[in-house]
């Protein structure tokens, strides 16, 4: 069992930047691909950014390119997204998912920490 603790959320103004962290308790880590998704106010969750144990990293939405960074310390089990340039739209709750690299679905899900970008 995989349990993710994700930090760093809060409130931010517009043009701000904000650090995530997702600490992941697990033996194995390099064995998981880690990823941020996140779900705003009745809107379906969607996929931020992926990242393998050795680096290579897709990002999502268009939206965030460029403006977030998603890595991990695979010495310290944690992922991290830092996001700048925040915007309104970027208000979410923002979720932790692990999954072992054979697989296709997100097994793992941390509780959610909320950011919120002020206009």
């Amino acid at each position: 069992q995989v349990q993710l603790v994700e930090s760093g959320g809060g409130l931010v103004q517009t043009g701000g930047s904000l650090r995530l962290s997702c600490a992941a308790s697990v033996r194995t880590f390099n064995s998981y691909v880690m990823a941020w998704f996140r779900q705003a106010p009745g809107k379906e969750r969607e996929f931020v950014a992926a990242i393998t144990w050795n680096g290579p990293i897709i990002y999502g939405a268009d939206s965030v390119k460029g403006r977030f960074t998603i890595s991990r310390d695979n010495a310290k089990n944690t992922v991290y997204l830092q996001m700048n340039a925040l915007k309104p739209e970027d208000t979410a709750v923002y979720y932790c998912a692990a999954r072992l690299v054979i697989k296709t679905q997100y097994e793992y899900w941390g509780q959610g920490t909320q950011v919120t970008v002020s206009s």
